[in-house]
C-alpha cells in the first residue's frame, strides 16, 4: 500500500534531523540540487536559505519521486513544488507541462505570481483558471498553451468539458496544494474527473497542512510510492506568536472589538468573521467609527476581492475583515494582530487563521473572542494546540464607555447593509462598501462629530 511505503521511505530522514551536524545541513538552494539560473531567481526574490519543507521536499522531487508534503502554513510550500517543476521544464521544455490545483482564487493568483517571478528569466508562462472571471478570455489563454496552469477544480473541469481543443493529455506534473481544504470544500468529484483525464505517467506532489482520511484516500488514488516530507506532524502555532483570549458577553462584541483596535492602534489587523454578511456589517460599522477597514469574502466579485487584498498589502488600509476564504495560504507579510471575532467552528482553522501573523520569523499577536456560546469550541482549540491561553488585559469600564457610540454606528451599518441589498437587487452588483456612503451622507447630517473615532 502506497501509504505504508510512504511512511517507510519518509522514516529515514527523521533521525538525522534530530542530531544533524551543522556542517552537513544544506546551506543554499544549490546544495539541494537546484540549477544555477533558478538559484539566481531565488536570490532575486530574497530567498536566501531554503525553509525546512524545501530542504526535505526539493531533493526528493528532483530525483523524480512523488511527494507528500505536510507543513504548517507559511512554511514555503510553493517554492518546494515550483522549483522542481521549473527545473524539469528547463530540461524538457513543453507546453501544458504542469497543473496546480488550489482551493481558493486568491491562492491561485499568489502561486501564479511565484511561478512568474521564479521563471521570469527562463520565459515561463502561467495561466490562472478560477471562477468569477470571464470564461472566454480564459479559453483564449488556454489556447496559447501556457507551461503552467494554476486552477481551482470547478472551473478547470468546466474548461475540460466545454473548451474545444483543450486537454491535459501531455501533462507531466500535478500539484494539489492545500489538499485537505480542496477536499473539505467538496471538490472530490471534480478532482476525480481531473485525475481521469490526465496521464497516469506523471509526477504528483500533494501538499497539505493536515493529514485527514480524505487526503489519505486521495494519496492512495493519485500517488505512486510517494515520499512523505513532514515538517511538523503535531498541530502547532508559531513560537513567536503571542496568543490571547477575551471572555465577553455576546451582545458587547462590537464594543470590545473597537476597544482592542483603539488599544493596539498603529498595528495592522486581520479580523476573521464566520459569515460574509457579518464581515460586511463589521466593516461598515468600523468605517462609521473612522477606521480604515476593508472586507474580503466570497460574495464579492473577483476584482473587488483582489482590490481589497492589494489595498491591504500596500498598507492603504490597516484592517482587513475576512471570512475563512483568507485564512490559508495568503501571504500578507505585515499582519501584526489576528482577531478571531467569531471563533472558528473547526479547531484546525484556528491554526490557519493565526498563521496569518508571526510569519517568516516575525512576532505577532492573536486575540480570540469567546462568548458564553463559544466555551466548548474554545476548549477544543486549547486542547488541539496543547496550551492554555492567557486572557488579554482589559479595562471593562473603558469598553462600556464606548457602547453608545458603537450602538449608533451599528444602526448606520444596518441601514447601509439594507441599502446595499436593495442596490444589489436592482443593479445585481456587489459592493465593496468603499463607495457605500450614500446612507451616511443622507442620514448623518450634523452627527459627524459623534461618529469620529
Amino acid at each position: 500500500m502506497a501509504a505504508g511505503e510512504a511512511e517507510g521511505s519518509a522514516a529515514e530522514p527523521e533521525p538525522e534531523q534530530e542530531q544533524e551536524p551543522a556542517a552537513e545541513k544544506p546551506r543554499s538552494f544549490k546544495d539541494l540540487g537546484v540549477t544555477d539560473v533558478l538559484c539566481e531567481a531565488c536570490d532575486q526574490l530574497g530567498w536566501k536559505v531554503p525553509t525546512k519543507i524545501q530542504i526535505e521536499a526539493i531533493p526528493v522531487a528532483l530525483q523524480g519521486r512523488d511527494v507528500i508534503g505536510l507543513a504548517e502554513t507559511g512554511s514555503g510550500k510553493t517554492g518546494a513544488f515550483a522549483l522542481p517543476i521549473l527545473q524539469a521544464l528547463l530540461e524538457t521544455p513543453q507546453r501544458l507541462f504542469a497543473l496546480v490545483l488550489t482551493p481558493t482564487r486568491e491562492l491561485a493568483f499568489q502561486i501564479s505570481e511565484q511561478f512568474e517571478a521564479l521563471g521570469s528569466s527562463i520565459g515561463v508562462q502561467s495561466t490562472v483558471i478560477v471562477g468569477g472571471i470571464d470564461t472566454m478570455s480564459q479559453a483564449l489563454a488556454l489556447a496559447k498553451k501556457p507551461h503552467v496552469i494554476i486552477a481551482t477544480p470547478g472551473r478547470l473541469v468546466d474548461h475540460l468539458e466545454n473548451t474545444k481543443g483543450f486537454n491535459l493529455r501531455a501533462l507531466k506534473f500535478l500539484v494539489m496544494d492545500e489538499a485537505d481544504r480542496i477536499l473539505n470544500m467538496d471538490f472530490e468529484t471534480e478532482v476525480d474527473k481531473i485525475l481521469k483525464v490526465i496521464p497516469r505517467d506523471r509526477k504528483t506532489f500533494l501538499f497539505s497542512a493536515t493529514m485527514t482520511k480524505k487526503v489519505q484516500k486521495l494519496q492512495r488514488a493519485a500517488l505512486k510510492n510517494p515520499v512523505k516530507c513532514a515538517v511538523s506532524s503535531k498541530y502547532q502555532t508559531v513560537e513567536k506568536l503571542q496568543q490571547y483570549y477575551i471572555f465577553i458577553p455576546s451582545k458587547f462584541k462590537d464594543s470590545y472589538l473597537v476597544y482592542i483596535l483603539n488599544e493596539l492602534a498603529g498595528n495592522s489587523f486581520m479580523i476573521f468573521c464566520s459569515t460574509c454578511n457579518n464581515t460586511q456589517r463589521t466593516a461598515l460599522l468600523l468605517r462609521n467609527l473612522g477606521f480604515t477597514a476593508i472586507p474580503l469574502h466570497g460574495q464579492m466579485s473577483q476584482n473587488k476581492r483582489l482590490g481589497s487584498l492589494n489595498k491591504f498589502k500596500a498598507k492603504a488600509r490597516s484592517i482587513l475583515l475576512a471570512t475563512d476564504v483568507a485564512s490559508r495560504g495568503l501571504d500578507i507579510p505585515h499582519v501584526d494582530v489576528v482577531i478571531n471575532f467569531d471563533i472558528p467552528t473547526h479547531s484546525k482553522d484556528y491554526i490557519h487563521r493565526v498563521g496569518r501573523t508571526a510569519r517568516a520569523g516575525r512576532s505577532g499577536k492573536s486575540i480570540t473572542f469567546v462568548t458564553q456560546y463559544d466555551v466548548e469550541l474554545f476548549q477544543r482549540i486549547e486542547h488541539l494546540i496543547g496550551k492554555k491561553l492567557p486572557a488579554f488585559p482589559m479595562q471593562e469600564e473603558e469598553v462600556m464607555m464606548l457602547t453608545e457610540r458603537v450602538a449608533e454606528a451599528q444602526r448606520f451599518a444596518r441601514m447601509e447593509l439594507r441599502e446595499q441589498g436593495e442596490k444589489k437587487r436592482s443593479r445585481n452588483d456587489d459592493d465593496d462598501t468603499e463607495e457605500a456612503i450614500g446612507v451616511r451622507n443622507k442620514v448623518a447630517g450634523g452627527k459627524k462629530k459623534k461618529r469620529k473615532a
